[in-house]
C-alpha cells in the first residue's frame, strides 16, 4: 500500500481519539470534581455534626449544676446576711470542694448588686471575691429569675470559659446569683490535627473556639459598630483586640458554599458547613479543604487519560505485533530446528557425563565402606589390645580366687570326712562366691571384646560406669591409684552406644592411670553433669599434665607418649573418633592445679532399658 495511503488511514481514528480526550477532560473533569466535593462535603457533616454534638453534650452536662447549688442552706444563709463572716468561710470551702469535684473552671456568688461575695478561688491570686460582674448578661438574665447562659473571656482570669447562672431564692425573693464558669480548652484541644478546621462563633460572628490559634477573636462578618458596641457592652472578650479575618464567600458551580481565606498571601479555598446551636446563640462552621477534592479530580482525569492513552497504545502493539507475526513464524520455525539438533547433541553428552558420574559415585561408596569396615577393624583391634595388656594383670584376678577354690574345696572334703557340716557348708558358700566374682569378670571382658552394632541410643551412666570400674578395677589396683565418681544426684543418659562408650571411658581412665602411677597424688576424679541438652563429663588425674609440644597430636593414630611396648598410640584415636560418631565432642587441657583434664560432651537423652551389647 502507497506510503500516503497508510497515513490517512490513521487520520479518522486520531480525531476520534482527540475528541474523545477532549470529552474526557471536560466534562469528565466535570463529574470528577462534583463527586469528590460531594465527598468532601459529606465528611464535613458528619465532622459537624459529631462537633455539635460534643459542645451540646458537655454544655448540657453543666446545666442544672448551678439550680442545685443555689439550692444549698448554707448559700441561702450567706445572700441573707452577706457581710457575715463565718457564713462567707463556710461558702467559700463549700464552693471550692464543689469545684474540685466537678472539675469545673470557677464558681462564684453575687449579690443584687453585682459584686461577688464569695467564690471558689478565693485563696488564688486571682480571686473573684470583691469583683463587680453586673455588665455581664449572665447575672442581668440571673437577676430577673431566669437562668443564664453566656460565653466570654474572663475579664479577671483572662480565661475563656462558659457560664451558667441561676438566681438565689429565699422564699420569693431573689436575694443573690450563682455562677458556674466551664472551661472549654478541652474540647477545642481535640479539634487540632484534625482533617477539617472547627470553628465557633457568637452571635456577632466573632471566633471564640477554633483549632487555629491565628483565628481566635477574628470575625467572618463585618465588624459593624453596631456589633462592636454589643460586644464590648458585655465585655465578652475582655481588652482583647478584635479584627475581621480576611475571608471571601462564593458559590462553586457544584452548589457548595464556600470560604477563601487569606493566610499571609496565600488563598485557601474551604467548603463551609454551619449549624447554629440556637440556645448558646453560637454557630458552629466546619470548613473543609478544597484542594483534596480537586487534586483527586485532577488525578481521575489524567488517570482516564494514562488509561486511553495506554490502551491506543496497547492496540497499535497489537496491529504491528500482527504484521510482523510471519516473520516472526519462520523464524521460530528455524530456532526450533536448530535447538532440537543441539538437545540431541547435550543429551548424548549428558548420558555419557551421568554414565561417568555412575562410575565415581559407585567407586565412593565402595570406598567409604571399606573406610567405615577398617574403622570398625581398628576400634576393635584398640579394644583386644587394651585386653592383651590386661592380661597379666587378669591371670592374676583369676588365680587368686582358683587358689582359694581349691584350698576351700579341699577344706570342704575333710570337714565332711570328720562330719563338721555347718563349717563345710560355709567352705561351699565361699566357693560359691568365688565363681561369681570370676563369671563377673568374664562376662565385663566378653562384653566389652564385642564388637558393637551401629545403632545409637538412650544409655545410662550409671550402668555404663559400674561396667567399666570392674574392667579398669586391676589397673587401678596395680598403679595404686583411687577413682572417685560423682554423676550427680539425678540419673543422667546420654545418646550413644554402650559398649562404644565404654571403651572411651576405659581408655581415658587407663591413661589417668598410667599418669598418676608413683606419683605423690594419685587420685582420679570422674564427674558429670547436665547442662541444657548436653551432658558433660570431666576426667582429671593429678600427674604431669599434657606436654604442650603435643598437645595438638594427642588424638593422632600411633602417636603415643609412652614408652616402647608400653602402647600402641591408638587408644585416645579410637575414643576421639567414637565421641566424633556420637555427634559429641572429646577434649584435654591441663588443669590449673596440675594434671590432665578430658572432657567428653555428648547430647543428652531420656534414660532407657540397657542393651548388653549396645
Amino acid at each position: 500500500m502507497p506510503k500516503f495511503l497508510r497515513g490517512r488511514r490513521w487520520i479518522l481514528p486520531g480525531l476520534a481519539l482527540a475528541a474523545l480526550a477532549l470529552a474526557i477532560v471536560v466534562v469528565g473533569g466535570g463529574l470528577a470534581r462534583r463527586m469528590y466535593m460531594d465527598e468532601t462535603a459529606a465528611r464535613g457533616e458528619t465532622t459537624l455534626r459529631l462537633a455539635v454534638a460534643a459542645l451540646a453534650g458537655n454544655m448540657s452536662r453543666f446545666e442544672p449544676l448551678p439550680e442545685l447549688i443555689a439550692d444549698n442552706d448554707d448559700i441561702k444563709d450567706l445572700v441573707s446576711d452577706p457581710d457575715n463572716t463565718q457564713l462567707r468561710a463556710r461558702a467559700n470551702d463549700y464552693l471550692k470542694e464543689i469545684n474540685a469535684l466537678l472539675k469545673s473552671s470557677d464558681i462564684y456568688i453575687l449579690t443584687p448588686g453585682g459584686d461577688t461575695i464569695a467564690s471558689s478561688n478565693y485563696d488564688q491570686p486571682i480571686s473573684f471575691v470583691g469583683e463587680n460582674f453586673s455588665y455581664r448578661p449572665y447575672y442581668q438574665d440571673a437577676i430577673r429569675g431566669n437562668l443564664g447562659r453566656f460565653f466570654a473571656l474572663g475579664t479577671t482570669s483572662l480565661k475563656r470559659g462558659y457560664y451558667f447562672s441561676s438566681p438565689i431564692r429565699v422564699g420569693r425573693e431573689i436575694r443573690g446569683v450563682v455562677v458556674f464558669k466551664v472551661d472549654i480548652d478541652g474540647i477545642e484541644a481535640s479539634w487540632k490535627g484534625g482533617e477539617h478546621q472547627i470553628i465557633v462563633t457568637d452571635p456577632e460572628g466573632i471566633i471564640f473556639m477554633t483549632g487555629r490559634p491565628e483565628w481566635l477573636y477574628a470575625g467572618v462578618l463585618p465588624l459593624t459598630p453596631e456589633r462592636l458596641a454589643r460586644t464590648e457592652a458585655s465585655r465578652r472578650y475582655a481588652d482583647e483586640m478584635l479584627r475581621e479575618l480576611p475571608v471571601t464567600q462564593t458559590v462553586s458551580e457544584t452548589g457548595h458554599p464556600l470560604m477563601t481565606i487569606d493566610e499571609g498571601g496565600r488563598w485557601r479555598e474551604f467548603i463551609e458547613l454551619a449549624e447554629a446551636m440556637p440556645l448558646e446563640g453560637w454557630t458552629v462552621r466546619v470548613l473543609a479543604d478544597t484542594a483534596s477534592a480537586k487534586a483527586q479530580a485532577l488525578t481521575a482525569v489524567i488517570s482516564a487519560l494514562l488509561a486511553l492513552s495506554l490502551a491506543t497504545l496497547g492496540g497499535a502493539v497489537i496491529l504491528q505485533r500482527r504484521a510482523r507475526l510471519a516473520e516472526r513464524l519462520q523464524l521460530q520455525q528455524s530456532a526450533q530446528v536448530e535447538l532440537e539438533r543441539r538437545v540431541e547433541e547435550r543429551t548424548s553428552d549428558l548420558a555419557l557425563v551421568n554414565s561417568r558420574l555412575e562410575t565415581e559415585v559407585a567407586e565412593r561408596r565402595a570406598a567409604e565402606q571399606q573406610l567405615r569396615q577398617t574403622q570398625a577393624d581398628l576400634i576393635q583391634a584398640g579394644k583386644l589390645a587394651a585386653l592383651g595388656q590386661m592380661s597379666a594383670a587378669l591371670s592374676h584376678e583369676f588365680n587368686q580366687p582358683l587358689a582359694a577354690v581349691k584350698t576351700y574345696a579341699d577344706n570342704a572334703a575333710v570337714l565332711i570326712d570328720r562330719a563338721r557340716m555347718e563349717e563345710a557348708r560355709d567352705n561351699v558358700s565361699r566357693i560359691s562366691s568365688l565363681a561369681d566374682r570370676m563369671a563377673s569378670i568374664s562376662r565385663h571382658l566378653r562384653n566389652f571384646a564385642r564388637k558393637p552394632n551401629q545403632k545409637l541410643g538412650p544409655v545410662s551412666l550409671d550402668e555404663v560406669m559400674l561396667d567399666t570400674q570392674e574392667i579398669v578395677a586391676w589397673r587401678l589396683k596395680a598403679a595404686d591409684a583411687t577413682l572417685s565418681v560423682d554423676l550427680g544426684p539425678v540419673p543422667l543418659a546420654v545418646r550413644a552406644g554402650s559398649v562404644r562408650l565404654q571403651q572411651v571411658l576405659v581408655n581415658i581412665i587407663t591413661n589417668a592411670a598410667d599418669a598418676a602411677e608413683g606419683r605423690p597424688d594419685r587420685r582420679i576424679e570422674l564427674t558429670a553433669r547436665r547442662n541444657g541438652g548436653k551432658v558433660a563429663i570431666a576426667i582429671r588425674d593429678h600427674g604431669p599434665g599434657v606436654p604442650a609440644a603435643v598437645a595438638d597430636r594427642i588424638f593422632d593414630p600411633f602417636f603415643s607418649t609412652k614408652g616402647v611396648g608400653k602402647g600402641l598410640g591408638l587408644g585416645l584415636s579410637i575414643s576421639y573418633n567414637i565421641v566424633k560418631d556420637f555427634r559429641g565432642s572429646l577434649g584435654v587441657v591441663n588443669h590449673p592445679e596440675g594434671g590432665a583434664l578430658f572432657t567428653i560432651e555428648l547430647d543428652a537423652a531420656r534414660p532407657a532399658v540397657r542393651e548388653a551389647a549396645e
